[in-house]
């Protein structure tokens, strides 16, 4: 199992519930980042926007099972089959993004300019890795590879909008459009590699 004792029993139970919470603040930030996003990135015709947008819908599918595990009177017994869910929303997203991006590459396509993109990426900067941290700390503290995982998405979130925000700003400043394809494969390179690593329960948990 992947899940340790970490203490009594109204421990366990107190970090359970802000594990729920902590994912459903995940699932509702990144609603609405996903709607955002993935308009933004359909008027502007941004590969990169785009992707960012579904890899927040895939945030949100790891949200709501991490709070489909913890409803669970034994939430261990769910563990094997979270890590394996978050494992395959990250290929999904990988496979889109990658057919994408090559797409846009091949055919030139060139987005126009989104400041709502801009913007929403610098939200994303800010808001992302304090939640993370209180994810992964969360996560270690109860012995749950899939808890962490979910923070590592979160965290991964981080690292995208860096990405996304240079893509778009190189795009809108010197008019590199190949910035934006460039970008979105990077978002596809790392979610791949986030999937292989939740797949084997990799890099999660030192103590499981």
């Amino acid at each position: 199992m992947s899940l340790i004792n970490v203490g009594p029993p109204v421990d366990r139970r107190r970090l359970g519930r802000r594990a729920q919470l902590l994912a459903g603040a995940s699932v509702g930030y990144n609603l609405v980042e996903a709607v955002v996003a993935i308009s933004a990135g359909a008027v502007s015709g941004s590969v990169a926007l785009v992707g960012f947008g579904l890899d927040s819908i895939v945030e949100v599918a790891s949200g709501l099972i991490i709070l489909w595990q913890f409803r669970h009177p034994l939430p261990e017994t769910r563990e094997r089959r979270a890590l394996r869910l978050i494992a395959l929303s990250f290929f999904g997203l990988a496979a889109y993004v990658s057919f994408e991006s090559v797409r846009a590459l091949v055919g030139r396509s060139e987005p126009d300019a989104s400041p709502v993109g801009i913007g929403l990426a610098v939200a994303s900067l800010l808001v992302m890795p304090v939640l993370s941290a209180a994810q992964r700390r969360t996560g270690k503290a109860l012995g749950s590879n899939a808890v962490v995982a979910d923070g590592t998405q979160t965290l991964l979130c981080t690292y995208l909008s860096a990405v996304l925000l240079a893509g778009l700003v190189l795009n809108a400043t010197v008019g590199w459009f190949w910035a934006d394809a460039v970008a979105g494969l990077v978002i596809a390179a790392v979610a791949a590699r986030e999937g292989v690593q939740a797949w084997r329960g990799e890099g999660c948990c030192p103590n499981c």
